[in-house]
């Protein structure tokens, strides 16, 4: 039931209501040990043509290797979630340094882009069982939001 409840089913990170609760736990831990985090919201693009032309299973299967590859570029105490759609958020805690912090952020972001714009090879699954391997280009937008003691800092 705490799987179906917080996790997503597709790509099996927290879900939206998961990433709330640990947002707020961050923020408080910002608070308390004066540190930056950062909040990273990623849309892929190219993934709507995919889906409409290929189908949706095709688009589940690049879902989940996109969420795999992302996972793959956080450290183990960072959060990863699918917020919804092809939309993922990327949260960290950071350093008490703003610059510090402002270049770990950029450098996850970064190494985060390389990783989604990588081909992707996908099956398409024919009516008749059988399948063939399509590749498929898919880069992303992000967005940083940096954060402390409750504030968005200058």
């Amino acid at each position: 039931v705490r799987q179906m409840a917080f996790y997503d089913s597709l790509t099996k990170l927290p879900n939206r209501r998961l990433l709330i609760d640990r947002l707020s736990r961050t923020i408080a831990t910002s608070k308390r040990n004066a540190c930056y985090g950062a909040l990273m919201f990623l849309d892929l693009d190219n993934f709507t043509p995919l889906n409409d032309k290929q189908g949706h299973d095709t688009g589940d299967l690049l879902l989940a290797e996109a969420a795999r590859r992302i996972a793959g570029c956080v450290r183990a105490e960072d959060t990863v979630a699918r917020f919804g759609g092809d939309e993922f958020v990327v949260m960290l805690e950071l350093n008490t340094d703003k610059k510090v912090s402002i270049t770990q952020a950029t450098q996850v972001a970064e190494k985060i882009r390389a990783a989604l714009e990588k081909t992707y090879s996908l099956p398409v699954f024919q009516s008749d069982g059988s399948s063939t391997m399509i590749e498929h280009l898919c880069t992303s937008s992000i967005g940083i939001a940096m954060f402390i003691n409750h504030e968005t800092p200058k």
